[in-house]
């Protein structure tokens, strides 16, 4: 399969993690710290999670941001670095797919079997 320009994530693909999806840290600084999925960048196989990966940067006063000074950031962590919570037991789990009867699809957890 061909690799993306931009990133390491190969091109086409779809990434299993979603916004919103509640995942926990495997490895970096900080592993084991749980968050939520703020937003995903398939094209360069990241995603940013609240809390993890923070940065501080040096805003300058624009018209969005009346008030500069410094703020924290969330930097972006690569998708490999992250897994999906089972709903059911709170422990990592992988991402798998499920059709229903009428055709669509679903996602589901590989660990329990239940719907994500």
């Amino acid at each position: 399969m061909a690799r993306s320009s931009k990133g390491s994530y190969p091109a086409g693909r779809s990434m299993k993690i979603i916004k919103g999806d509640r995942v926990v840290v495997l490895s970096g600084k900080d592993a084991g710290v749980e968050g939520s999925v703020e937003r995903v960048m398939p094209a360069v196989g990241k995603v940013i999670v609240e809390g993890v990966n923070v940065a501080k940067r040096h805003q300058a006063p624009t018209r969005d941001v009346q008030q500069g000074g410094i703020i924290d950031k969330a930097m972006p962590i690569d998708a490999s670095n992250v897994a999906v919570v089972s709903p059911t037991d709170g422990k990592p789990t992988r991402v798998g797919y499920r059709f229903t009867p009428e055709g669509g699809k679903v996602r589901i957890c590989r660990r329990t079997g239940a719907d994500l």
